[in-house]
């Protein structure tokens, strides 16, 4: 029996593995594409591929690589997760999200550490698909989430003043704000204007244009006024010129298709960038999921996120073998390709060609482009990114998630984004934990069940507490946070009742903790000579309590299915006639562990049947129906 079970658990795991790495545009195919949808992906791609050039140079100067790393990146990373993802409209590359996270990363460890890094980041990305972490994921919670966008939008913005404002500093760029503040404040003397009439010019363009078309993208726009406006007045020029920085006066674009090669990679720099590794995934996973549900919003379709977490993976491994950067889903791309007709990710393998072709032969014409100009592109990327309204809104939350929020925004701008989203989660887990506890509860209701309506009886005499019966009642989730609260409330309890009944309707839920609180009680109960009752457990707590063995120690008959029942049990114990409150309810099924018992005091409505429904119960059937097809066929 054992050998069948594992070998249909390992048949169902290779179905689902399957299943995740099946990419969408496989399954665009297989439901017909037609010329049609190939006419609007083209043109979908070249808009993207077009307007993914100059963010792709952006990003990748912003983190402290080479532009030409950008570059890799969009083609090789952008390519792959259109491939192998699982939306139908997400374009990936490097994003605004990456550039804290990778310009920390590179100012430690060079590119070694960061190609490691991702590396890293792209197998744990594949772990998280075939694992089904997709949903998983989402539960970053809220308050996190926004507080480190918004320190990564304002790192962001603080990292282009330099290039915005023309400044010149001998000291190398600190990687933390504090570090930059002082180094731009104590360099600003160095202002040239002219760089500073181009990072407006170029700003404007980005922020005007959308007015005029959405067709072609503001930024885009932008850089191509911004580097004729400089070519013509010859500002460029170092000798007779302006003193205004291009791209080529720093960086060379190549002109030559990107070559495959392994980075210098060692088990002892794996060690070092782990965590920054783990930050890349989750944040990579957050934004690629992000990403896909705009998309699904904008289009009425639906992702799968486990095959984009699968296809982020992929991805991210490729991109550092190619010279590249970390990689994830691009909103803003993704919105683009959306708006301009796309049908199929087909659309971002031709981003992603375009891309390339653009390298190819206009890569000499890229390195004319302002790095004002590039500022002003990423101020709006980062006032785009930052979140502000929802920053604001944040503040009429509970105080903990205001609290949650600043911290994590603090921390990314001061620190470190890793150390941000670590934080983060952590105080967001413990304060949940707390809120939760906070609304548990244990009080005696023995006086006050006459006035219960919320679980009406059948027979008025069932509500009347026998003599030497105490009832307490539970309220809240039986876990870790909450035990020592309700023990508290129970070490309280001075007389020694001849039957303890704890009422758990409101239970919903129980873990080792709870139940490690329930066998206590039942011991300390035992030792006393009181008997315990439980009364309305719920599905999850029964399954729980049956698997930890703890309701074969209480006697299964001693779990009813509501305080009516509970009460007659308490009755019958104590010598007492039963009051008959079954004969007007429906009968219900109960489970195996029920129904082998003579108990005429459980109602007909307890909640066992519920409990049989539960994902364990269904599971222990769907395992045992091959085990009694075998055993059929023997007979």
């Amino acid at each position: 029996m054992t050998n069948i079970h594992a070998k249909e658990s390992f048949k169902n795991f290779l179905l689902g593995v399957k299943a995740t790495v099946t990419p969408e545009s496989v399954r665009v195919l297989r439901r017909g594409y037609t010329k049609k949808n190939f006419v609007s992906d083209l043109m979908s791609g070249l808009i993207v591929g077009i307007l993914a050039l100059p963010l792709a140079i952006a990003f990748a100067i912003a983190s402290g690589v080479g532009p030409e790393q950008g570059l890799y990146t969009a083609i090789i990373a952008g390519f792959t997760i259109s491939l192998l993802g699982g939306s139908r409209f997400q374009i990936g590359g490097p994003t605004g999200a990456f550039i804290v996270i990778v310009y920390g990363i590179v100012s430690q460890y060079g590119y070694d550490g960061l190609a490691s890094a991702t590396l890293l980041a792209g197998i744990l990305l594949i772990i998280f698909g075939i694992a089904k972490f997709g949903a998983i994921i989402k539960f970053i919670p809220y308050p996190v989430t926004v507080g480190f966008t918004a320190g990564i939008a304002i790192i962001i913005a603080l990292g282009q003043v330099p290039n915005f404002f023309g400044l010149r500093f001998l000291a190398k760029d600190p990687a933390d704000a504090i570090g930059k503040i002082k180094l731009y404040a104590t360099s600003f003397d160095t202002v040239n204007m002219y760089a500073v009439i181009v990072g407006l010019v170029a700003l404007a363009v980005c922020i005007l244009w959308p007015k005029i078309t959405t067709k072609i993208p503001g930024s885009l726009v932008a850089i191509v006024v911004a580097t004729v406006m400089v070519k013509v007045l010859g500002w460029d020029d170092p000798l007779t010129g302006h003193g205004v920085v291009t791209i080529g006066m720093k960086n060379h674009i190549p002109t030559g298709f990107p070559v495959p090669h392994l980075p210098n990679i060692s088990i002892e720099m794996m060690q070092k960038v782990f965590q920054p590794a783990l930050t890349i995934a989750i944040l990579g996973a957050i934004e690629s999921l992000l990403s896909a549900v705009v998309a699904d919003g904008m289009t009425s379709t639906k992702h799968r996120s486990n095959t984009e977490l699968f296809g982020q993976g992929v991805a991210n491994i490729l991109s550092p073998i190619f010279g590249g950067i970390p990689a994830t889903g691009a909103i803003a791309r993704t919105a683009t390709n959306i708006r301009n007709g796309a049908v199929s990710p087909v659309s971002g393998l031709v981003h992603a060609v375009v891309l390339l072709l653009i390298m190819l032969v206009l890569g000499k014409y890229a390195e004319m482009i302002p790095m004002a100009a590039l500022a002003a592109v990423l101020f709006q990327v980062a006032f785009n990114m930052c979140g502000y309204r929802s920053f604001i809104k944040m503040f009429k939350a509970p105080k903990s998630d205001i609290i949650v929020m600043l911290v994590a925004f603090s921390l990314t701008v001061i620190i470190d984004l890793t150390v941000a989203i670590e934080v983060g989660v952590l105080l967001a887990a413990v304060l949940f934990i707390k809120r939760m506890s906070d609304v548990s509860e244990m009080e005696a209701v023995t006086e006050a069940l006459k006035d219960d309506d919320e679980e009406a009886a059948h027979n008025e005499l069932c509500r009347q507490v026998p003599k030497g019966v105490v009832v307490y009642e539970l309220a809240g989730s039986l876990f870790f946070g909450a035990v020592d609260k309700f023990k508290d409330t129970m070490a309280r309890i001075s007389d020694k009742p001849k039957i303890l009944i704890l009422r758990m309707r409101s239970v919903s839920s129980i873990d080792a903790a709870g139940i490690q609180m329930i066998e206590d009680l039942l011991n300390r109960c035992n030792r006393e000579g009181t008997q315990l009752l439980l009364s309305g457990v719920h599905a999850q707590p029964v399954v729980a309590l049956t698997r930890a063995g703890v309701l074969k120690q209480l006697g299964e008959e001693n779990a009813l299915g509501n305080i009516d029942a509970a009460l007659n049990r308490a009755r019958e114990l104590l010598g007492l006639p039963v009051v008959d409150a079954s004969h007007e309810v429906p009968q219900a099924p109960t489970v195996s562990w029920e129904k082998s018992l003579d108990k005429p005091w459980m109602p007909e409505e307890s909640n066992a049947a519920i409990a049989e429904e539960t994902p364990e119960v269904i599971a222990e059937k769907m395992m045992d129906e091959p085990i009694k097809i075998i055993e059929n066929e023997k007979k």
